[in-house]
Parts: structure tokens; C-alpha cells; sequence
């Protein structure tokens, strides 16, 4: 193991990481609070301090270990949960949906920022190896959050999305997974299934989207 790579690598990531959990979760607590739920404000969980949000396993030490068990090559990890009390929104099934949606949809604003500033970087004729790599890091974390967030299991977003969508009976039954649908969703991760069916797929489409929206600025600092 180059402990100078790793060393550099953790110094490009850490912002990144810590911006895109925080914002992620904290735009959980905003959403809801919004349409009703208090209770992520009430427990100091709607601010961008990331030690409110931080997980000592799922953020730190189970991302070490994976990184030096698989040469880096497999990396996943997690933040503690914004508590929401669905119960307590507006219109429940409803409302869910967009609480459920502020995650990811913060994670691919964060992508165009990163997006935006190394194309600022550039214009300015900044080269700097270091911020230019943080700023693709930056991209490429949220982009892989926002994918992986939106896969239609839960206790993920695109779980508590799908809940939201479908029919009262079958909402029902898909919501019965939660409580192993995080085991289910690492058995898809491990097997491969989720990387082949879900994330190439929808990181390809929201690199294209994220594209598409930078074309502006893009001709204007050629």
C-alpha cells in the first residue's frame, strides 16, 4: 500500500465526502421540516456541521478497512439517518416523496457546482493538480451518491420515493422490507447487480445531464 497515495487521495476526497453527506442528510431535515415534520430540527440534525451527521463505522472505519482490504478498488459507507417521522407530514405518502428526493437532488446540485467551479478553475488558467482533482472527486462522489440513493429498495431513497408512488397495497408490501433492505441491497451490491443494472446506467445519464447543463459555460471560457 503507497502511503503517500493514500494520504493524497484521502486529502482530495475528504472535502468532498464531508460536503456531500452533509448537505445530503441536512437537506433531509430541511424537506421535512418543511412539510411538517419538526423532528429532525428538534434534534439539531438540520446543519451543515458534519460531525451532527457523521457515523463512526459507516463513515470512517468502514470505508478504511474496505479501501485497504480491496486496494481500493470497493469503497461504500454511510451517514447516520436524518430522523424523520413520516406520520407527521402533511400528506404522508405524498410528502414523502419530495423528503425522500431532497437527498439525492442536493448530491446532484453538488455535482454541478464541483462541475462549475473546475470549469471556473480552468477559465481562470488555475492548474493546479490538487484543486482541479478535488473538484472531479467532488463530481464523481455526488454523482455516486445520487445514483445509489435513488435505487428502489428501501431503506433508501428511491425506496421511500417508490413507496410514495405506488398503490397503498403495494407500497405495503415493499415498505415490509425495510427492515432487511439494507442487507439486500449489500448482497445486490456484492454481487455485482446493482453496479451493472443501476449505477453505470444512471451515472451515465446523469453525466449526460450534468453535460448538457454546463454546455453554456463551457463555450464561454473556450
Amino acid at each position: 500500500m503507497d502511503i503517500a497515495h493514500l494520504i493524497q487521495t484521502v486529502l482530495i476526497y475528504a472535502l468532498p465526502v464531508l460536503f456531500a453527506i452533509t448537505v445530503h442528510e441536512a437537506a433531509h431535515g430541511y424537506a421535512a421540516r418543511h412539510f411538517g415534520d419538526n423532528t429532525a430540527a428538534m434534534m439539531g440534525r438540520i446543519t451543515l456541521n458534519p460531525v451532527k451527521h457523521i457515523d463512526p463505522v459507516g463513515t470512517i472505519l468502514m470505508p478504511l478497512l474496505l479501501y485497504f482490504a480491496t486496494s481500493g478498488a470497493f469503497l461504500f459507507g454511510y451517514a447516520r439517518p436524518v430522523p424523520v417521522r413520516f406520520d407527521r407530514l402533511r400528506h404522508p405518502k405524498r410528502d414523502m416523496v419530495w423528503v425522500a428526493l431532497a437527498g439525492p437532488g442536493a448530491n446532484l446540485l453538488q455535482a454541478l457546482l464541483w462541475a462549475v467551479l473546475m470549469y471556473v478553475l480552468l477559465g481562470l488558467d488555475v492548474n493546479e493538480r490538487f484543486f482541479l482533482e478535488m473538484c472531479k472527486a467532488g463530481v464523481l462522489v455526488n454523482v455516486v451518491m445520487f445514483a445509489f440513493n435513488l435505487f428502489p429498495l428501501p431503506p433508501l431513497d428511491g425506496g421511500r420515493i417508490l413507496i410514495g408512488l405506488l398503490p397503498w397495497r403495494y407500497a405495503a408490501l415493499l415498505a415490509r422490507i425495510e427492515p432487511w433492505g439494507f442487507f439486500v441491497v449489500m448482497a445486490l451490491v456484492i454481487l455485482g447487480v446493482v453496479s451493472t443494472l443501476w449505477m453505470q446506467p444512471i451515472m451515465a445519464l446523469t453525466y449526460g445531464l450534468l453535460d448538457i447543463l454546463l454546455t453554456p459555460l463551457s463555450f464561454l471560457i473556450r
